[in-house]
């Protein structure tokens, strides 16, 4: 169950530390990778446009989850 408290937390800035800059670093250079592999690899298409999509949806939920743990 989400809670109110979950809710302001989910919709507040949270400034990341180095720490955590340099772990989304390396999720977003993996996920470069991945993408470049996927438009290299693949006809341009819908689910082309799709696999991207997901990835860059993948690699913000990865951030959210670096800075919303406690």
């Amino acid at each position: 169950m989400i809670t109110d408290l979950d809710i302001d937390t989910y919709f507040e800035y949270h400034e990341p530390t180095e720490e955590q800059v340099q772990q989304m670093k390396v999720i977003r250079g993996t996920a470069k990778a991945l993408a470049m592999a996927i438009i290299n690899n693949t006809p341009k298409s819908a689910d082309q446009s799709a696999a991207i999509r997901k990835l860059r949806e993948a690699v913000m939920t990865a951030n959210a989850a670096i800075v919303l743990n406690p």
